[in-house]
């Protein structure tokens, strides 16, 4: 059936016919309160009524006008819609009780006024649900399913839904699915479904582990206990594929439960539900699981009120904002309600691309400027610092990929060192009030260059106002591992090895590393931040560690092959300046705690300033001469916990 087109005349008219009905209503109502049983006594006087009715009506239907009742489309009415036109009739009977009572109106008492207005209303939301109620029955097939169509007339509606299938065949074409999950997430996704003609899905059943929900329904759907769900059942409910909507399930229960319905034969989705997206676009999602959905830990972290507000109105800077990490920062500090949002990159099509993204999410709300610049060029740091006058600068910017790094090693000091340290003096010069760098897990005890590059800056950062009290800017520095999904990490590699057939390739079986997400990771570098006093060296909890064999596993399994069988696994061997065991962030003896769980403090060494004037200008000489085994011999000195790998891993054998 070819779709029916609506224009404004016909939108106005089904509106207008919707008044009319409510008056019919009122009329009834007002006749059957106050003419055939008007009081214990005696009927009122016909002038008394009319004013009474006049005054009422004019209350009710003015107010329902001004809280625009009548604009809403009733078929799609939500708890919002009936919501709005009881407060819009509260308002009226309030507003008619005061008329009665400063214009002491006679023979009608409080009670029977307030009645009036009530059974109105009551009457009014019944008309609707009937309404609903039709609309939805009218296209399925069933006796009363003409008698249905009937009564829409009577509403003004011909038609039925707009592309409903009102066929077996059509219906068919739909993939039938179970829900994992009877509470309101589940609740919302099965009334998508089922009131969406355009859906793809449609849901048969429910399946919860709550004993209270089971044997009742949903939206006309059973509810099923998980101990009672086997294949005969689920074949019988002709049930083809499996949809979680379980929000608040951790990994290790999405994980059990996925492996459950997979070996049962089932393909299973995934229902994101927009909770606390860091974008604010509050879009939901159906999609297919994703490793992070399965073997890693669940964020736990949510900004709070006071982090929030400390970036509230500040302009802030993110150097390397178009990349992974920085990338995420400025998501979430756009929820946050800045002043101005400066990225700063080398690199414009990340910067780009993020800038488009925040104008789709904020629109003119948020206001953002690209800049494109090296972190090495000095000059250009200054006339942006002086041109935005930064409050808080986020320091991302990093060449972090470690063997580019090994064969590279003057350009990482340049980039990582001299890049801090130009942010770092360009932000006291400009007086910024809080700089906050972030770091990786391997500064702790360096086997490579590029670990070795960062603890040096972090040297820097932490020791660049130790002692002093006259200065405007304060410094802190946060640490973290490996995050899920970032540009060169092991995820997205492996991904692409199983899409082409494989091998999946590791360097070493024994390797095993942290992992957390890219949000949850900028959520806690932002309130790691903004608890920062000065000099700080923030660490934080990154869960239990991952072997990246059982990972490669397990992601194979996850597509349907099996390891060794389908995809081969091969070593490829370790990576120049690579560890075999990532070591643990902190140590228990210099751990200090903060408000936040997941947040420590790491006690530092004190360098002196003289110290790093020193290192700064031996590494400095280094990079300049092009001679790479040079600059990485002035980094073992300038760094004296660097080590080659080679010996930290035999001494991990």
């Amino acid at each position: 059936m070819p779709e029916k087109s609506y224009n404004n005349s016909t939108v106005g008219k089904t509106r207008w016919l919707l008044v009319f009905y409510d008056l019919c209503i009122y009329a009834v109502c007002f006749y059957l309160l106050i003419v055939l049983h008007p009081s214990i006594a005696r009927a009122f006087r016909r002038r008394v009524i009319r004013r009474h009715m006049i005054i009422c009506g004019s209350c009710i239907f003015g107010s329902r006008f001004i809280m625009r009742v009548y604009s809403q489309i009733w078929r799609y009415a939500n708890m919002n819609a009936y919501l709005r036109l009881i407060i819009a009739d509260a308002i009226g009977t309030a507003l008619y009780v005061g008329i009665e009572i400063g214009y002491q109106m006679a023979q009608l008492t409080f009670i029977r006024s307030i009645s009036l207005c009530f059974m109105d209303l009551l009457a009014a939301i019944t008309a609707r649900m009937f309404y609903y109620y039709f609309y939805e029955n009218a296209s399925k097939d069933g006796k009363l399913s003409g008698f249905y169509r009937t009564m829409l007339k009577l509403f003004g509606r011909v038609e039925v839904k707009k592309d409903e299938p009102a066929d077996a065949a059509a219906l068919a074409r739909k993939i039938k699915v179970a829900i994992v999950g009877a509470g309101r997430v589940g609740a919302t996704l099965a009334e998508d479904l089922l009131t969406n003609p355009n859906a793809p899905y449609i849901p048969v059943c429910f399946v919860d582990i709550d004993e209270e929900k089971t044997g009742r329904s949903i939206s006309g759907l059973m509810v099923y206990s998980d101990k009672d769900i086997t294949k005969g059942l689920l074949d019988q409910l002709g049930v083809q594929e499996i949809i979680f909507a379980l929000p608040n399930a951790n990994a290790d229960k999405r994980n059990s439960l996925y492996q459950d319905y997979k070996e049962l034969g089932y393909k299973a989705k995934i229902y994101d539900y927009p909770i606390a997206q860091s974008t604010g676009s509050g879009r939901r999602a159906l999609r297919d699981f994703d490793i992070e959905d399965l073997l890693f830990r669940d964020e736990k972290t949510l900004p709070n009120e006071a982090v929030k507000s400390y970036y509230r109105g500040k302009t802030i800077l993110v150097s390397g904002g178009g990349g992974s990490i920085g990338s995420e920062i400025c998501r979430q500090l756009a929820g946050y309600e800045p002043k101005k949002l400066v990225i700063l990159d080398i690199y414009e099509n990340g910067a780009y691309d993020l800038q488009q993204e925040l104008r789709i999410s904020y629109g003119k709300s948020l206001e953002t400027q690209i800049e494109i610049a090296s972190v090495t060029d000095r000059d250009a740091l200054e006339r942006i610092f002086d041109f935005h006058r930064p409050d808080v600068v986020i320091h991302a910017a990093a060449h972090k990929h470690v063997p580019l790094m090994e064969h590279n090693s003057c350009e990482a000091i340049k980039n990582n060192v001299f890049g801090t340290l130009n942010v770092v003096e360009t932000a006291e010069k400009f007086g910024v009030s809080k700089f906050i760098m972030v770091s990786t897990d391997k500064a702790v005890n360096p086997t490579n260059v590029m670990g070795a590059t960062k603890r040096m800056c972090e040297m820097i950062v932490l020791n660049r106002n130790n002692g002093r009290s006259d200065y405007k800017t304060s410094f802190s520095t946060t640490r973290f591992g490996n995050v899920l999904g970032s540009s060169g990490s092991v995820i997205p590699l492996f991904k692409r090895q199983i899409a082409n057939g494989g091998p999946v390739t590791v360097t070493d079986r024994r390797i095993i590393r942290y992992f957390m997400t890219i949000p949850e990771a900028a959520r806690l570098v932002l309130q790691s931040g903004a608890m920062a006093k000065n000099g700080e060296l923030y660490v934080l909890d990154m869960g239990k560690p991952v072997k990246i064999l059982e990972l490669a596993e397990s992601m194979i399994r996850l597509s349907g092959l099996e390891p060794y069988k389908d995809i081969q696994i091969v070593e490829t061997g370790l990576r120049e300046g690579e560890k075999l065991y990532e070591e643990l962030l902190t140590k228990s003896e210099t751990l200090g705690k903060t408000e936040n769980d997941l947040i420590f403090t790491e006690k530092d060494s004190p360098v002196s300033r003289e110290e790093i004037e020193a290192k700064l200008a031996s590494l400095a000489e280094a990079a300049e001469s092009g001679d790479d085994a040079r600059a990485m011999a002035a980094l073992k000195e300038a760094v004296p916990t660097y080590r080659s790998p080679e010996e930290v891993n035999a001494a991990q054998q």
